[in-house]
């Protein structure tokens, strides 16, 4: 029930260098897609980098009611990120010879959807996670992000899962991190998909990793010894 002008935006933002929103916070009601517009357009203002998972849920609004608000939103977004749904959904944008019901896909076309995105919307960067299931319980997990130029892909884990839930917010959070760190592009891209894959691992919404650890898969220790 709260409304935009209910927010102090300059003492949100003080000292702030990253503004991220989740696709589902306007989801929730027609005022929080008003307050997530004004969050971002103020976020923009004050020069914060400012990203979006797309996150798109069909229990809470439609693909039409998303695409109105969502391309609104993407206005003053720098980073996008989604998964190989998302985008079809909100935007309408399909990746070729790609069936991700029957756990089929095609990672080059993604390489198009991305530039098809780009072409359409200022955005910087585009990030898809990629998930292959082989089973419900058994996933192939990687990663591409495209900066307009190229196109980078992270290094495909095969993932036994505990919890599958905040795995996409792992991701986001490690490309945050790895950006904020001042990594480069395919570091950051390939620290986001090694915390998402080890958060697939951990039961709960919360990854648990530290940054050595991910750091660890990210170098190919990928063993599963007990680290003594």
């Amino acid at each position: 029930m709260a409304e935009p002008e209910d927010f102090n935006w300059k003492e949100i933002f003080e000292d702030a260098s990253w503004f991220h929103l989740s696709g589902i916070t306007p989801a929730l009601s027609k005022t929080m897609s008003n307050i997530s517009l004004e969050a971002c357009k103020q976020a923009k203002k004050r020069g914060l980098t400012v990203s979006c998972d797309l996150n798109y849920r069909s229990k809470l609004w439609s693909t039409r009611e998303a695409c109105e608000v969502m391309s609104q939103i993407i206005e003053y977004i720098d980073v996008c990120i989604a998964n190989e749904e998302d985008i079809e959904k909100v935007f309408g944008i399909v990746a070729d010879d790609t069936d991700v019901t029957m756990g089929k896909l095609n990672y080059s076309s993604y390489e198009n959807v991305a530039r098809q995105f780009l072409e359409k919307y200022p955005c910087k960067y585009v990030a898809c996670t990629l998930r292959t299931s082989l089973s419900a319980s058994d996933n192939k997990w990687t990663s591409v992000i495209y900066d307009g130029k190229e196109i980078y892909q992270a290094k495909e884990y095969s993932i036994h899962i505990v919890d599958r839930v905040g795995g996409g917010d792992s991701f986001s959070a490690g490309l945050i991190y790895g950006f904020m760190n001042n990594l480069s592009i395919q570091e950051s891209l390939e620290f986001a998909t090694a915390a998402s894959c080890l958060k697939h691992t951990i039961e709960g919404d919360y990854n648990l990793c530290s940054v050595e650890e991910v750091e660890n898969l990210v170098d190919g220790n990928e063993s599963g010894r007990v680290q003594r």
